[in-house]
């Protein structure tokens, strides 16, 4: 129950970071965020250490915890890294992924397009995750997935708040579907292609991104 409480917190207040409640460099006061979800302080002690590990939060030691958000810079950059680990991984999962697998990633597609169906963004991004961590997996290549989750980890919260853009959900399913044909006949370069481009934030895009950070 606690860790499902942590959970609630640390997305809440990742929301409340985005939407300008707690500013970059702002202290998260355990006591005050105890009783703002009237809770004990595990639960909040618990939510705090899953921000401070997303990256979403800084534990300075003897002074606490304190938002700590990306400049647009570094943000670009962690995207770029990140569209690049997920090629890698399409194009060693094309290669190496077995057919149970690439049904997984099937399965797991199909419980995404429930929950665009439903307009659930929240259970999208879920549902999204375990795709991606199914492709993580079918690379084979055990580095390369423990990189590809700590970055996912680290972009989580900017990786969500995309899918609050108007028929983002729908896109990213779209390519979702190419995704997992170019795994199924295993052309390792459309995959590549298709998960870089899947991942990338440019132009217009990443304004929007940005945007939605100071909104």
């Amino acid at each position: 129950m606690d860790s499902k409480r942590a959970d609630h917190i640390a997305d809440t207040i990742e929301e409340l970071v985005f939407s300008g409640k707690y500013e970059n460099g702002q202290r998260l006061d355990e006591i005050k965020l105890a009783e703002h979800f009237n809770v004990s302080r595990t639960p909040v002690r618990e939510a705090l250490q899953k921000l401070v590990l997303s990256g979403m939060a800084e534990q300075i030691p003897r002074r606490g915890v304190f938002v700590r958000q990306p400049g647009p810079v570094e943000l670009l950059e962690m995207f770029e890294t990140m569209a690049e680990l997920e090629a890698a991984c399409g194009r060693f999962a094309a290669l190496r992924m077995p057919d149970d697998a690439v049904d997984r990633l099937a399965e797991a597609n199909e419980r995404c397009k429930d929950a665009v169906r439903r307009e659930d963004a929240a259970g999208y991004y879920l549902e999204n995750e375990a795709f991606h961590h199914e492709i993580y997996r079918g690379a084979t290549n055990s580095f390369l997935q423990n990189e590809a989750l700590r970055l996912q980890n680290r972009l989580k919260p900017y990786r969500r708040v995309q899918l609050r853009f108007r028929g983002r959900m729908e896109q990213s399913l779209a390519e979702h579907e190419a995704i997992v044909d170019a795994l199924r006949s295993g052309n390792g370069e459309a995959a590549a292609n298709l998960l870089r481009d899947h991942v990338t934030v440019q132009g217009e895009k990443f304004h929007q991104l940005i945007a939605g950070l100071k909104n």
